[in-house]
């Protein structure tokens, strides 16, 4: 890129105000476009351009822009949706950082409003990658004091950040301590997303949100601190009630929902702003409505707590005065009320309405979280997935080690589906994320995984009752060990099932839906506990790469067993419902990694599998019951269709029609007038293949669709052998009504026959 040399002014390089709300339509768009001469047509379509438009004289073309120009527009339209509306006018923008004629920096985006400067250097990658920004780092370190000093000399007073903008890439908690200890904003591209949809929701008051993250406890300028309070106490907590301009609030205020651009720095008890619900408090209040109840916030009080100078004294336990607000920003957590504060985000009467407000000063983050959620409980429920997202800050750091463990087990599970380092980054609904098909796994089923699976072990509310093979001592050192584990084993069954992990929940997915993923994490579990039944394999002493490399060998044998099944065997694990489904689709596994190497062998499946086969004769008998009464019904239908009133006679073979005859009359003899049974009666399973294959041509014209199963149309032996099905059926029906066991492998090949066969009819099957 050539670089034009620098003006004499920063503001010479900046878009006009007037020109910026046309730039954003045009930075967000995924195109980037050029009129030229219609003769120019096959040569742009040769560069990949396509024509979009034709003008009089002129055409206008058309092509994708690259990954990292989109990202680096996407960033630039965020913060002119913020509210910084001085902005570099393209990507030629270079600020000076030291004397010499070629001591410039190219910058990606700067962006200004009247108090704050950003500086963003830009990364973008075509693909998920992890990054370690080592030279980005250095470089904004050894430039910084220049571009400040270039900067302070046309902005003196604003406060300048360096932000590092990140696309597709994963970021490790080291590398990310890296960056922000050398004093650099990270923002991903969820941060992002985040802030344009904020902005989208809130207009430019969602910069104070910005605004209170990057800048929190710094001092607002020119804001007025002063409102008339009373001060008294409720719950052993002190509070201050009083009336307050909006436009002042909004920006002391700051909102959180939960998501995976916020998760990690900021408080997560907030549910994110609704569009809908804001438009219908703006319009409410323009037309002159008010709200009489109160917002609850919580004001930061500092190590002196918030000043206060009560008028003078009067009898009683409240008192009345002058409350000196805080001055800086990220000061007033809004813990309810916050569609009737941001209603008033571009509202006209913004600067002049009072709204009434009760302060807590200086609520730790748990109790904030609590009070949230016992205001909701009697307002609106709390979704599941979002109250296990606040148990996970409110319980994370309890003196219960009980409540510690289980927060650790949800942070788990949400860092699984937030890190982009992790193979289930964007798959686990965390907060009120909406449920798709590849998002699709609940924070509930995979921290079951993680319980299940002996990682963390089990608690008193202060000792350690039963250590997992994780445990170490403290939840961010267990945290961290089994994140890096659970990551690195998750990405091998990823990698070698990309069918199943780019289907999801869609139809034909079956492993990475809530039993797949809790049913495999606590696999992972399994195979720890039997590495650690060696001599001298403590898992807590090894690095997760470590583990990860031992538990390989058997994590290959389970997808291995999970890439041969059929579509009728899949369809069985997807098919698990019910209370007892997890166990099921786990023991499953179990069993095939133990049939490829029997010296894993984990505690209780031998059992397990002996208690089955009582529970699989009671549901072979349930299916081998609805396979027959199938089969003798739709038969019956295909040779009356073929025979007419003569079906019986001319459809069934003579030995047959002779030995349902007999048994007809004797069974009748016991019986009363009505409830007499037919020929047809007398017959079973192995019987109705005898009528169905008396001759090819019969086969062939009515039974051959229906009732050769998926997979075994070229089967060798010829045409009566796709029949084999119905004597192994036969042979089972006999097994089970004489109570002999059956076996997993006879239970797996009568629920593919039923599913196939009754549960799969079709009107185009027949």
């Amino acid at each position: 890129m050539t670089l034009p040399p620098p003006g004499k002014l920063i503001r010479d390089h900046l878009l006009p105000s007037k020109n910026v709300p046309a730039e954003i339509r045009r930075r967000l768009s995924p195109y980037q476009f050029e009129t030229v001469a219609p003769t120019r047509i096959p040569e742009m379509q040769d560069e990949g351009w396509v024509l979009d438009k034709r003008n009089k004289r002129t055409v206008r073309m058309r092509k994708p822009k690259a990954h990292d120009v989109a990202f680096e527009d996407r960033v630039w339209a965020t913060f002119a949706r913020l509210g910084f509306w001085s902005l570099n006018k393209d990507r030629t923008f270079t600020l000076n950082y030291g004397s010499g004629e070629s001591e410039r920096q190219q910058i990606d985006v700067f962006a200004a409003d009247d108090d704050v400067i950003l500086v963003v250097e830009c990364k973008s990658a075509s693909e998920t990658k992890q990054g370690q920004f080592k030279k980005e780092i250095e470089a904004i370190q050894g430039r910084r004091a220049g571009i400040l000093r270039a900067i302070k000399a046309e902005y003196k007073h604003h406060k300048v950040k360096f932000v590092l903008a990140t696309n597709n890439y994963g970021v490790t908690k080291l590398i990310a301590e890296r960056i922000a200890s050398a004093d650099i904003i990270h923002m991903s591209d969820d941060v992002i997303d985040y802030y344009l949809g904020l902005a989208e929701h809130l207009g430019e008051a969602a910069r104070f949100q910005l605004l209170g993250n990057l800048f929190a406890g710094q001092k607002i300028p020119n804001l007025n601190q002063e409102v008339v309070a009373i001060e008294a106490s409720m719950g052993g907590h002190k509070y201050y009630s009083f009336s307050i301009e909006p436009d002042r609030l909004l920006k002391l205020g700051y909102i959180l929902h939960r998501s995976k651009a916020n998760s990690s720095l900021m408080p997560t008890y907030q549910r994110l702003i609704k569009k809908a619900r804001l438009k219908n408090v703006a319009q409410f209040v323009e037309l002159g409505g008010y709200f009489p109840n109160s917002l609850v916030l919580s004001l930061e009080g500092g190590a002196r707590g918030l000043q206060f100078d009560p008028f003078p004294m009067h009898p009683g336990q409240t008192r009345a005065g002058i409350l000196h607000l805080p001055q800086t920003f990220r000061a007033a957590y809004v813990i309810d009320g916050q569609h009737r504060l941001y209603g008033y985000s571009s509202s006209s009467r913004a600067a002049n309405d009072l709204i009434p407000v009760v302060a807590f000063v200086s609520l730790s983050r748990s109790d904030q979280m609590r009070l949230f959620m016992q205001i909701n409980e009697n307002q609106q429920a709390v979704p599941k997935n979002l109250r296990n997202t606040l148990n996970a800050d409110l319980l994370y750091a309890s003196d219960d080690l009980r409540e510690q463990a289980k927060a650790l087990k949800l942070v788990l599970a949400q860092r699984l589906g937030e890190d982009k380092v992790s193979p289930l980054y964007g798959r686990v609904q965390v907060g009120e994320d909406a449920k798709t098909p590849l998002r699709c796994l609940t924070i509930d089923a995979v921290a079951r995984g993680v319980e299940r699976g002996g990682f963390i072990g089990t608690f008193t509310k202060t000792e350690v009752k039963e250590i997992g093979t994780f445990y170490r001592g403290t939840n961010d050192s267990t945290g961290d060990a089994l994140f890096d584990y659970l990551t690195l084993a998750l990405g091998r069954i990823r990698d070698n099932l990309d069918r199943q992990y780019k289907l999801g929940s869609a139809e034909g997915g079956f492993v990475f839906i809530n039993n797949g993923i809790e049913s495999i994490v606590r696999i992972l579990g399994d195979v720890v506990v039997h590495l650690a039944q060696s001599d001298d394999y403590d898992p807590r002493q090894k690095a997760p790469g470590e583990l990860y490399a031992d538990a390989a060998p058997y994590l290959d044998s389970m997808i291995d067993h999970i890439e041969g099944l059929d579509p009728a065997e899949a369809l069985q694990y997807r098919q698990l419902y019910g209370s007892g489904a997890g166990t099921k689709y786990w023991r499953r596994l179990q069993q095939a990694i133990n049939e490829a190497r029997p010296e894993f062998d984990p505690p209780g499946l031998a059992e397990y599998l002996r208690d089955a086969e009582k529970q699989f004769n009671d549901e072979a008998r349930d299916m081998i019951d609805a396979l027959e009464a199938f089969m003798k019904d739709d038969i019956r239908k295909r040779l009356q269709d073929k025979y007419g009133a003569d079906w019986f006679k001319d459809g069934v073979p003579r030995k047959l029609k002779l030995e349902a005859g007999k048994m007809m009359i004797e069974r009748n003899l016991d019986r009363s007038a009505g409830q007499e049974i037919t020929e047809w009666d007398c017959l079973y399973i192995v019987d109705y293949r005898d009528i169905m294959t008396q001759t090819h041509e019969l086969w062939r014209e009515l039974f051959e669709k229906r009732y050769t199963p998926p997979g075994d149309e070229q089967k060798s032996g010829g045409w009566r052998a796709r029949s084999d099905w119905v004597v192994a059926a036969s042979r089972l029906r006999n097994d089970v009504h004489h109570q002999r066991p059956i076996s997993v492998d006879d239970h797996e090949f009568l629920t593919t026959l039923h599913t196939w066969l009754v549960k799969g009819q079709t009107d185009n099957d027949l």
